[in-house]
């Protein structure tokens, strides 16, 4: 827990996410990535100089393997309030709409549920689950098939809602959250998307993957490059 914590806590403060009195929404999916920014954000809470409140709350888009047992048996044992908003997102995606390239619109959904959720229950930020791989394909997503150079902010304030988006874990990678998953024997729920490898992101991630045989320092470079020019309001750390 400590490097997650470590990497956790350099994004808040670089960023400046967390102040006195928020109360944040943890979008929890039931992945890995959910599961333990749900735990890092329990763990620092307890000695943080800023003190702040959290709830865990889910959107079920109506896939049978979606487990809400699960998901509020694992927040009941970390300690942290589990609030689940139901959908429709899988009918009005896959059996009405019958998208081909369901993962934008079925985002959209899902996070219009979320802010509405978070502003139903007094959260004024709410808290994602994005890690620095998603950082980099996003990067290659935009690049590629947008034609734009791009990726998400690491706060993002949106006017319609007045809630702050902030992805505190942007300096983790996927494979340290894998480690910490398995070290600490955690079970996170199989599968959250229908979607899973066979998305374009995947294709990115498989991509940057060939990247690193050849240019190992190709992530950092890469990372480097986004904060040097500030992209999307991120900033270069010394």
């Amino acid at each position: 827990m400590q490097r997650i914590l470590s990497g956790l806590r350099k994004a808040i403060e670089n960023y400046n996410m967390i102040e006195e009195g928020d109360k944040i929404a943890i979008g929890l999916s039931g992945g890995k990535d959910s599961i333990t920014l749900v735990m890092a954000l329990k763990a620092l809470q307890r000695f943080y100089p800023k003190k702040f409140d959290i709830i865990a709350v889910s959107v079920n888009p109506g896939f049978d393997f979606f487990d809400s047992a699960f998901l509020q048996e694992t927040c009941k044992n970390i300690g942290v309030e589990y609030v689940e908003a139901q959908s429709y997102i899988k009918d009005i995606v896959f059996d009405i709409r019958k998208e081909k390239n369901p993962c934008s619109l079925c985002a959209n959904l899902r996070r219009g549920i979320l802010n509405s959720t978070a502003i139903e229950h007094g959260c004024n930020k709410i808290a994602l689950g994005h890690n620095e791989d998603d950082v980099l394909e996003t990067f290659f997503l935009n690049l590629l098939y947008a034609g734009n150079i791009s990726t998400f902010a690491p706060v993002s304030y949106m006017d319609r809602s007045k809630i702050t988006l902030i992805r505190p874990m942007i300096y983790l990678s996927e494979r340290e959250i894998r480690k910490f998953i398995k070290r600490q024997n955690i079970t996170v729920m199989p599968k959250s998307c229908p979607m899973d490898g066979v998305s374009k992101r995947e294709y990115m991630k498989e991509l940057i993957a060939k990247l690193v045989l050849d240019i190992p320092t190709v992530r950092a470079n890469i990372m480097g490059a986004i904060k040097r020019a500030n992209i999307n309001g991120w900033i270069e750390f010394k």
